[in-house]
């Protein structure tokens, strides 16, 4: 595994999570990817997976191996006590690792290292040893706006600033509820996640493949066919995902994320597959079935299917998307 470790003086930070802790240690760990993180955009018949989502759920495989670096640390001081974290609890990893040296909070917000780029998971390790800091790690971006531009929501209304509000990775796996009329169609195919702000960084020509198996990304993650994603019940659901991340947001946020994709494949062979989802117990999926029918059938099939479907909906969030479709001549 590609490991980056530093640390932080505990005194320089008054965010403390127990007042034994003297030293934090921040580690990042690389999951570059071996290909173009964003080729599977051109390919709208495909839904496409953020990079850290592609294989094994990061918690698990850095955490394990955390504890052990962690257990080896006391083992060898002979004493002390420590507790590690990856990204499960409220301590704040990218401001951490700046001051400790991995690298800088970009523009976009996230932590980019001049040796391996945007693709890093941080972890740290909160200790009762003590450890010299290191050096903190100076700002590279200059007047690149590469990240900024890339977005394709608008999500940062400033630079160093993110409306969580507007990021399409904040919208797929984080909201809960309907996704706004407003983002669905520049979120293209994104069913989870949204790398372009890192892919656009030009400190990724340092990155580096990841070389850990487990982040290595699935075949199947790598370009899989919406056609089949949507016809996915709970149970196939959670054999496919399992494992990984994808299976937290659950089986209805996950059929809103691809029928939107499917809303804007521009392929009305697709359409059967959101009528199937017209009768879905989640009105979540429902809603975003009749959006993406409204993208892919005619003004006159629309309105037949709202006369067989929308005339006995009775949740008020699908019938104002079957009223939205109604207008679309």
């Amino acid at each position: 595994m590609d490991w980056m470790v530093e640390t932080q003086d505990r005194r320089a930070d008054p965010r403390m999570l127990w007042s034994e802790v003297r030293s934090i240690i921040v580690l990042g760990v690389n999951y570059g990817p071996q290909g173009d993180p964003l080729a599977t955009l051109q390919d709208r018949s495909a839904g496409n997976i953020s990079v850290y989502a592609r294989h094994r759920d990061y918690h698990d495989v850095i955490k394990g191996k955390l504890k052990l670096l962690a257990s080896w640390l006391i083992a060898q001081a002979g004493e002390g006590d420590v507790k590690v974290f990856v990204d499960t609890a409220p301590v704040m990893e990218k401001p951490l690792a700046e001051a400790a040296g991995l690298g800088w909070q970009g523009r976009h917000t996230n932590l980019v290292s001049r040796g391996y780029g945007s693709w890093l998971f941080l972890a740290t390790i909160f200790t009762t040893l003590d450890f010299a800091p290191d050096a903190r790690e100076e700002d590279h971006c200059g007047a690149c706006r590469a990240c900024i531009e890339a977005c394709p929501t608008q999500a940062f209304p400033a630079p160093y600033q993110l409306d969580a509000r507007r990021c399409i990775s904040y919208l797929t796996i984080e909201h809960k509820g309907h996704v706004s009329p407003e983002f669905r169609a520049p979120m293209g195919n994104r069913i989870y996640g949204c790398d372009d702000c890192l892919a656009a960084c030009p400190w990724n020509k340092f990155a580096q493949e990841a070389r850990e198996a487990k982040l290595i990304a699935r075949a199947d993650l790598e370009a899989p066919k919406l056609a089949e994603l949507v016809q996915f019940d709970d149970a196939a659901f959670r054999s496919f995902f399992a494992g990984g991340p994808i299976k937290r947001i659950g089986h209805a946020r996950f059929l809103r994320n691809v029928l939107i994709a499917i809303g804007n494949a521009g392929d009305p062979s697709l359409a059967p597959l959101a009528v199937a989802r017209l009768s879905h117990d989640s009105p979540l999926v429902r809603a975003m079935a009749v959006w993406a029918l409204s993208r892919l059938c005619g003004h006159v099939e629309f309105m037949a299917l709202m006369q067989s479907y929308g005339a006995s909906e009775t949740d008020p969030d699908v019938r104002a998307e079957w009223a939205r479709g109604e207008t679309i001549p």
